[in-house]
Formats: structure tokens, C-alpha cells, sequence
């Protein structure tokens, strides 16, 4: 089923099946689309990667990319909003629209430098302890992607579901 994405959620060279399937889940439940910009960690046909996400991935609206070049020929003109644990600003600190497009890195090394020192003004941080070098991928798009929802009217919320939640 096609629909327009609330928002983009891109997995910059992800390397866990696993943390990957687990996004799709999240962007079929909230109406986002996955990017994946290679290298990948495993190929799409993963039986983890299906795993995870389980049942839903035939409902998920995603694309691979080869690299960050022709992920942003795709978008075009776009600012999107990088997460890094070295950022300053929080990702609270934002007024989220529908369509941004929300960056994420690999589980071992987060986002290249290339990324981070040019697109330093649009770099967020979700608060953790300093006990916890870092959140689980899967749960930190889950966060981003509830906060942004969050923010806006209604209307837009109760589009990504449809009308079809349990009761």
C-alpha cells in the first residue's frame, strides 16, 4: 500500500538486521518511510532483518540507496535533522515538520564525520546517562519519530493509523 510519508527515517549504513527490521516495524506503525544507505551490514532478503519486522514488512514503504550522493539526489532540496550522541541541541529543541527526514548512524560508529562536521547546526542528541555510551538504534528512531508525531495537530497522527487501532 503506497501512502505519503510523514516522515523519512534514514539508516546510514546500518549493520544489525535486526535494529533494521525493528525501524521498518516502527515505520509501517507510524506511516515513515525507511531509507538505507549502503554498505549495509546484511542484505535485504535477511531472514532477520524479515524477522524483526515481522509480518510487516510487506507494508513498509523503503529503498536502498548506494550512498549519501544518491540518497540526496532522491530528496532533493531537504534539511534534514542528523542524531548523534555528540551533538548539543536536543532533539526536543526542534518543531518537527511533516516530510523532514530524520538521519541516523551505523550501531558501531554512528555517523561519519562528513555528516557530522557539515551539517553541525542540524545535529540532535537524545539525553541519556553517562553510564550508557549509547541507545539501541531501533529505540532511538522510535523516540524521534513519537516526538515528532507528538508535536503535530491530530489530524496528522490519526492519518498514520487509519482508524484501524485495537480496541
Amino acid at each position: 500500500m503506497k501512502y505519503e510519508p510523514l516522515l523519512h527515517i534514514v539508516l546510514h549504513q546500518p549493520e544489525i538486521p535486526h535494529n533494521a527490521g525493528a525501524v521498518g516495524r516502527t515505520c509501517v506503525a507510524t506511516a515513515c518511510k525507511l531509507w538505507l544507505v549502503r554498505p549495509l551490514g546484511f542484505r535485504v532478503d535477511d531472514y532477520y532483518l524479515r524477522r524483526a519486522g515481522l509480518d510487516y514488512w510487506e507494508h513498509l514503504e523503503w529503498e536502498v540507496v548506494d550512498d549519501w550522493a544518491a540518497l540526496t539526489e532522491r530528496f532533493g532540496p531537504c534539511n534534514p535533522y542528523f542524531f548523534s550522541k555528540s551533538a548539543m541541541r536536543s532533539y526536543l529543541d526542534v518543531s518537527y515538520q511533516p516530510g523532514d527526514v530524520l538521519v541516523f548512524g551505523s550501531e558501531s560508529s554512528g555517523l561519519p564525520p562528513s555528516l557530522t562536521q557539515t551539517h553541525a547546526e542540524r545535529l540532535l542528541r537524545i539525553p541519556i546517562r553517562p553510564q550508557v555510551r549509547s541507545l539501541n538504534l531501533s529505540n532511538a528512531v522510535a523516540i524521534a519519530v513519537y516526538e515528532a508525531q507528538r508535536q503535530w495537530p491530530r489530524p496528522h497522527a490519526e492519518t498514520s493509523w487509519h482508524g484501524r487501532g485495537r480496541t
